[in-house]
């Protein structure tokens, strides 16, 4: 666009009405906060997306009535293309602004004209991993229903269930297909006489996975030979299992390609399900249980391999550390988020793969009725292990992280004890105890039923749960001792050794202040100790950079 069609196209956006979802003007003199304009760059993109618009716009030097003000905002070319590198870098999907046009207007007045790409089908775009859209004139975050627009773009088209052209019956693994018949007789019983009448072609009508005999993508995945894989190409069919140790080195992989429907059992040999052993005194936990339920392993997986984005060419990945194993697919979230599925305990109301998730419902694969997520979250429950942990921060892969050991002994006892907790308290209370920061309307929730305690966000389970389950220790060490305490020690020190460096003192303190704190207030409660608490008893007969102390008049 040159000067000229700048300058036209900034008088178009001055004639409208007002400001629209994808137009926006603000005076900006001077200055603008980098973090603000990257929210109304989020949501001009997602309104643009939204509204069929080929570009958002933003004008700086330009007031609210629509008249020229000027700017001094980043008043030079190299300034204005830092801003478009520094947008990308905390932008989903790395989208910046296609140009930025220095305008020299009437009174040579200046202003900047902001052109916004819209949002990638299917994909918002975020801003810090937050996405925004505006109201009318007022910006905020992007609300579910639009947020689901933009994601539902992305599966208007059932790519599961596109023929796959060059394949034939010949493509498909015998050994696949009878199993699939019989796992369809378990999953419909009724209907097994009916079943053994079926010829190949009219059962895999029947099942969902290819159509009037043609067969389908899906069909290829599920049940097709390893070497099928190239006929569904640029799409790619793989599961990766890896397995690390505890300092991230790899150990041990493997990959397995179609037919799913059998790769599954395969993968599922190779994970170490070892036993758990745990004998706590006086509880009513197992003395022995497997690390992971084999149901939410299989869950985990076939969500997996129904969610997938294979346009995107990635694989899905099983990572197995000693204590979790990680699952992960390529595509977004569909439903937004997990609190949604759980509370709302309904099917989603979009799916990324319909044929194929139909295809796996009928062979015993998944359930398409919303509860697979909350049976997950309801099978650790029952064993009083960690729930589920979803990471959704990337806008093209979802990633679930299931444990396989007890975090905290003293809270799943306590799931033991109060068996009468709702499965979102649960939720909340096991972010609680693995540290992860929960909603301000959350944490009073909790608060007022008596169950967490601690200055929001430093959050930890209450004293009524402490003495429930004899957590007293536990629960000292996170409100920590009185300040005589930690005193004394550093006195008892002296007194044994003739002196305390402060090194020396933080390797004698730091394991015993709370552990809900975090470094920089542990260093600012010894800074403390010495020099206030203890101001008077004891003094620095080092150096400021490399203090000793040692008691007053020794």
């Amino acid at each position: 666009m040159t000067h000229a069609e700048a300058i036209e196209m900034l008088d178009h956006l001055l004639r409208l009405d007002r400001e629209t979802e994808w137009w926006e003007c603000k005076e900006a003199k001077n200055e603008f906060s980098t973090n603000e304009l990257g929210k109304y760059f989020s949501a001009l993109s997602n309104e643009a997306n939204l509204n069929g618009r080929d570009f958002g716009w933003l004008a700086f030097g330009v007031a609210n009535d629509g008249s020229i003000v000027g700017t001094n905002y980043r008043n030079s070319p190299f300034k204005l293309d830092s801003l478009k590198r520094e947008i990308a870098a905390q932008t989903s999907n790395s989208l910046t602004f296609i140009d930025i046009y220095d305008i020299q207007y009437s009174s040579e007045k200046r202003v900047l004209l902001f052109q916004i790409p819209p949002a990638l089908r299917g994909m918002p775009t975020g801003w810090k991993g937050h996405y925004y859209g505006r109201d009318g004139e007022s910006l905020g975050a992007l609300n579910f229903n639009e947020l689901e627009r933009i994601r539902a773009q992305m599966v208007s088209e059932d790519w599961s269930a596109a023929i796959c052209p060059q394949a034939s019956m010949d493509d498909l693994h015998p050994r696949a297909i009878q199993k699939a018949r019989k796992e369809y007789v378990n999953k419909y019983p009724s209907r097994e006489h009916e079943v053994r009448q079926w010829d190949d072609i009219t059962f895999l009508n029947k099942i969902k996975v290819s159509i009037k005999g043609k067969i389908t993508n899906s069909a290829v995945i599920l049940l097709g030979r390893e070497e099928a894989a190239p006929l569904i190409s640029p799409a790619l069919a793989k599961i990766s299992w890896v397995l690390k140790d505890a300092q991230n080195h790899e150990l041990d992989y493997e990959h397995f390609g179609p037919p799913f429907f059998l790769s599954v059992n395969r993968l599922f040999r190779r994970v170490r399900n070892l036993t758990f052993r745990h004998l706590p005194s006086g509880s009513l936990f197992p003395d022995e249980t497997t690390q992971y339920d084999p149901w939410v392993i299989r869950e985990a997986l076939h969500n997996c391999i129904a969610h997938q984005d294979y346009a995107l060419r990635g694989r899905i990945n099983v990572v197995e550390t000693p204590n979790a194993l990680l699952f992960s697919n390529m595509g977004s979230f569909l439903p937004g988020s997990v609190e949604r599925v759980i509370q709302e305990d309904a099917p989603p109301e979009v799916y990324r793969n319909p044929f194929l998730a139909d295809a796996m419902v009928n062979l015993n694969m998944i359930d398409t009725q919303g509860g697979g997520i909350k049976r997950m979250y309801q099978m650790q429950m029952k064993r009083f292990f960690p729930l589920p942990a979803y990471n959704l921060e990337d806008p093209k892969r979802v990633v679930v992280k299931i444990h396989g050991e007890i975090l905290d002994e003293q809270y799943s006892i306590a799931l033991m004890q109060k068996a009468n907790l709702d499965l979102w308290t649960v939720i909340l209370l096991d972010k609680v105890q693995r540290n992860i920061q929960i909603s301000k309307e959350d944490a009073d929730i909790l608060r007022n039923s008596g169950l967490i305690e601690g200055r929001y966000p430093k959050l930890f389970v209450s004293a009524q749960i402490a003495d429930t389950v004899d957590k007293k220790a536990q629960y000292l060490h996170n409100r920590g001792l009185d300040e005589t305490h930690y005193a004394k020690l550093i006195i008892e020190h002296i007194n044994q050794f003739g002196s305390i460096t402060r090194k020396e003192a933080d390797a004698l303190l730091y394991p015993k202040l709370p552990e809900i704190l975090d470094e920089k207030q542990k260093k600012n409660k010894i800074n403390r100790l010495l020099s206030v608490v203890l101001k008077g008893k004891i003094v620095n007969t080092g150096s400021k950079r490399k203090p000793k102390y040692e008691i007053v008049g020794d």
